[in-house]
């Protein structure tokens, strides 16, 4: 039932000839699997070489191919279901999709979206049809699926829809921002995982037994390599073949490595998932108030090439939004971080964001600023276009004045700036900044914590100031 390869290899780590399905789902020993075929040309990459015959011996991925993985009870059931595989570099979805053709007797067709059109998707479809009419079923695979265009994906639909095809895209990106809906609810989407230290572990032993001895590294340089492999299966396998020619006198521990290597770039797409990923993993240290985990994001996002100008300004929201009142130092201190940071530049400026993460880190927190703002406008568009009550409007002529406007104000309030008298309140009715006929709102709502902490006690006192004015106005009403 193996499936016939019309296409060439595209050397994906994890892109062998697939087994028959028998073999597939039995799967060999991933350290003992047999391989088929003439001996490997001494010019032919490690990935190559080790390149997974069965899904047994793909890594990682056991949440997938497991006993209870769910392409594992897909193919169990005989019922592949079009799927969108979304993955980093490196962790076998390619390899899968080839697997998985040969499992289920399908012909396997791969394209990709970075050199394929129009053109190339419509003989694909049509060659599946001819094949559909003999009795043959084919898996479409394309790598990169989200680069195709919203009208280019739409072209898939009806292939899909009538099982003309069995789609297998591939992608890097969130298939929630990269593909259109329509797509998305005919496919079911799999995360691949990054390869673990276990996986990868396993990788460097299948390297170690097709090499034929043990890669000259400490314990501590075989951890420093899967480090800097960072979860690609792929890279790792490249970095073992530059270790393996290297003449060492002695196993290379961390830093002999890190001298004979160049460091995998962290993935990091400054306009795309992991920039939002990253920013809220920030954004949540701090809320959380863990300093130390803000900085290693705050870190992560440096070293991955992000503008540390973004950074300074989604800070300073921060201490707006969610420490608020409860250090109002916090804000100032921000705009002075964003400042250093513009006068000094980097790397010098970082200096200045990294200690206001660590300030916002561990200072009090409160949203109640932010929470009364968005309860205060939402007020505001529900209750239209009331007037101010006239005791507080100015009245710069005669007219205004016969009107109302401004009549008691000063009995009423002149004292009521901060109790700055002792009979402050007690003058006047105390009448409110409402608009009349609207009952007094509290939008703000200080929490018992931080600089909020005295706010409160200020808020009460001056609401027990209104209640007697109010108390006054109603005994005055009684002896008019």
């Amino acid at each position: 039932m193996a499936g016939r390869r019309d296409e060439p290899d595209e050397g994906d780590l994890f892109g062998a000839p697939a087994p028959r399905q028998d073999e597939a789902v039995r799967g060999a020993a991933p350290e003992a699997a047999p391989r088929r075929g003439r001996p490997p040309a001494r010019t032919q990459p490690l990935a190559d070489r080790l390149r997974p015959a069965a899904l047994d011996e793909v890594v990682g991925q056991d949440h997938l191919l497991g006993p209870d993985g769910a392409l594992r009870r897909m193919l169990e059931r005989g019922s592949l279901a079009s799927l969108i595989l979304w993955g980093g570099p490196g962790v076998g979805k390619t390899t899968i999709a080839r697997l998985l053709a040969d499992a289920a007797g399908l012909r396997f067709v791969q394209l990709s979206a970075v050199f394929s059109g129009v053109a190339d998707l419509k003989r694909a479809f049509d060659d599946a049809r001819r094949l559909a009419e003999a009795g043959r079923g084919t898996l479409l695979f394309v790598d990169e699926i989200h680069r195709f265009n919203r009208a280019q994906q739409d072209g898939f639909l009806p292939v899909v829809e009538d099982g003309t095809v069995i789609l297998v895209g591939a992608t890097t990106e969130n298939p929630s921002f990269a593909l259109n809906g329509a797509l998305l609810s005919r496919c079911q989407v799999l995360v691949l995982r990054r390869l673990d230290d276990e996986a990868q572990e396993r990788l460097l032993r299948r390297a170690e037994a097709e090499c034929g001895h043990e890669l000259p590294l400490t314990a501590e340089g075989r951890a420093t390599l899967r480090a800097m492999a960072d979860g690609d299966g792929r890279y790792l396998l490249n970095m073992v073949e530059q270790v393996l020619a290297v003449k060492a006198e002695r196993p290379l521990d961390a830093q002999g490595l890190s001298g004979l290597l160049a460091r995998r770039a962290m993935l990091y797409d400054k306009d795309r998932e992991e920039h939002y990923n990253l920013i809220s993993a920030l954004h949540k240290s701090l809320r959380g108030s863990d300093p130390d985990a803000a900085l290693y994001w705050f870190a992560r996002m440096l070293d991955g090439g992000e503008d540390p100008r973004y950074i300074a300004r989604r800070l300073t929201r921060f201490a707006a939004e969610d420490v608020g009142m409860a250090d109002p130092q916090a804000l100032p201190l921000a705009i002075a971080a964003w400042e250093t940071y513009e006068r000094l530049g980097s790397p010098e400026g970082e200096l200045a964001l990294a200690q206001l993460v660590v300030h916002l880190g561990t200072a009090p927190k409160s949203n109640a600023v932010y929470a009364a703002y968005k309860a205060a406008r939402r007020v505001a568009k529900s209750t239209g276009s009331l007037m101010p009550p006239a005791h507080i409007l100015n009245a710069p002529t005669g007219l205004m004045k016969d009107l109302g406007y401004g009549r008691g104000y000063a009995d009423d309030y002149a004292d009521i700036y901060a109790d700055a008298h002792p009979d402050a309140g007690q003058r006047g009715a105390l009448r409110g900044f409402f608009p009349d006929g609207m009952a007094r709102q509290q939008f703000y709502q200080p929490f018992d914590r931080g600089f909020e902490r005295e706010i409160g006690k200020r808020l009460e006192h001056w609401a027990r100031l209104r209640e007697r004015g109010r108390e006054q106005g109603r005994e005055q009403k009684k002896d008019a």
